[in-house]
């Protein structure tokens, strides 16, 4: 990881809102929720708020480390999802690097509608070694393949 390129990372952009990443279209996709999910509100779901922020960290991050070696990796979110948010309002997201680590940085993340601040946080990424993430990701593969008698997860 680059680190000294990484310390001067800081993004401003917008983000349309599709009708899709509501609370009530994501919880009724998910078999636990889906009897309540028609209750819910038509906003966006904390969820996929925190996946756009979280996709945009990423994205800015990895143009300062080796893909070949390198993968950037989620390791801590901290967020506070402060107003409502309808399908498609225009958010604004702006972020900058507040914390270095060694192979890690942290991005502190604020998102306004029109009218408020709706979203505050900080996430946290993790430059992993490529090898040692796709090395565990395999020994879990292949410890769910023998818990099943070798059939395919």
């Amino acid at each position: 990881m680059n680190q000294q390129g990484v310390s001067e990372i800081c993004f401003e952009e917008t983000y349309a809102v599709p009708q899709d990443q509501t609370a009530r279209s994501l919880f009724a996709r998910l078999p636990h929720s889906s009897d309540y999910a028609q209750t819910l509100i038509e906003c966006l779901a904390t969820g996929y708020l925190v996946a756009v922020v979280e996709s945009i960290c990423i994205r800015e991050m990895q143009m300062h480390v080796d893909s070949a070696m390198e993968v950037v990796v989620g390791r801590t979110v901290h967020i506070e999802h402060r107003g409502p948010v309808p399908p498609a309002t225009r958010l604004r997201l702006r972020g900058w690097v507040e914390g270095l680590g060694e192979r890690s940085a942290t991005f502190r993340v604020q998102a306004h509608d029109d009218h408020e601040l709706v979203f505050d946080g900080t996430v946290t990424l993790v430059a992993a070694h490529r090898t040692s993430i796709e090395s565990r990701i395999a020994t879990k593969i292949g410890a769910l393949e023998a818990a099943r008698g070798g059939q395919r997860v």
